[in-house]
């Protein structure tokens, strides 16, 4: 395949459709391999849903697969203005004082300038450095700013799956209370001055020692969930921070699994899902 080749629509099609009448020699499979190789930009977007609808005048392209290194995470979703992606657990969010190279923004953002050098990667939200799944970022400034000025007001759900130490928990609870951190940088509810938090809870399934909860949560505070759930005396597995005695899987086994949301700029709601972890089979296999 040449380096790139663009065709534009000229009538409405789906994209699979459109790739089998002008890729010559190609069978159905190798034409979704492409596009789940990311190999096919429309309107210079990587798109993998094959039954997207292309409209008139927009421009699709075959690419070469890339000879760049691959990233270390999954992409759920891209567009012109947003881009989600599976964080792994270990891996920070944004950088620190200590650790400025190996974020998911820098190697999300050196790989869109490696795609476009006019490429522009923004923070909406975080992901503690060893909660996994769904983290969304901006790649419009008006964007991000119209999502940060009214983060909780477009967010619809922010679902998590939790396995916590215990198993006599009520079936479903609820954790309100104001959060602050100490001069050691741990979360914990106070009477006093802080910012309000709430933190719902189902159990899922018990199992041995553990219990497999959903969490959702209607404030986005820092070690909002991990807090509130040690305090009502079920720490998440892996958190020695929070008071957690066992680590079964080898890390925090907290992960953010749906980012629900109304996109500022349609009004439609956009929906981002990483699905659970592999390590979480360990504990709870029908999961």
């Amino acid at each position: 395949m040449k380096k790139e080749t663009t065709y534009t629509v000229e009538t409405p099609v789906p994209l699979l459709e459109f790739l089998l009448e002008h890729i010559q020699g190609q069978s159905r499979n190798s034409v979704k391999h492409l596009l789940s190789r990311g190999q096919v930009l429309v309107d210079g977007i990587p798109q993998k849903q094959f039954d997207l609808t292309l409209t008139p005048g927009q421009q699709v392209a075959l690419t070469a697969p890339s000879k760049g290194p691959a990233l270390p995470f999954p992409v759920l979703y891209e567009d012109e203005g947003l881009i989600a992606i599976h964080k792994p657990a270990g891996l920070l969010s944004v950088g620190t004082e200590t650790e400025k190279k190996r974020t998911a923004y820098r190697i999300l953002s050196d790989h869109l300038r490696s795609r476009n050098s006019r490429s522009r990667l923004l923070v909406v939200h975080r992901l503690d450095r060893d909660t996994s799944g769904v983290l969304l970022f901006a790649k419009d400034p008006a964007l991000k700013e119209a999502l940060q000025e009214d983060w909780n007001g477009l967010v619809k759900k922010r679902g998590y799956l939790a396995i916590v130490e215990g198993t006599d928990l009520p079936d479903k609870g609820e954790c309100r209370s104001k959060l602050t951190e100490n001069k050691v940088h741990r979360v914990h509810s106070t009477k006093g001055e802080g910012k309000e938090a709430v933190t719902l809870y189902r159990v899922l399934a018990r199992r041995g020692d553990y219990a497999l909860l959903e969490v959702d949560i209607q404030t986005g505070r820092k070690n909002q969930i991990r807090s509130h759930l040690s305090e009502l005396g079920y720490p998440v597995a892996g958190d020695e921070k929070y008071g957690a005695q066992s680590d079964p899987l080898g890390r925090l086994a907290l992960h953010a699994k749906i980012l629900s949301l109304t996109d500022p700029r349609s009004g439609k709601v956009l929906t981002f899902t990483a699905p659970a972890p592999r390590e979480f089979g360990r504990l709870f296999p029908r999961l």
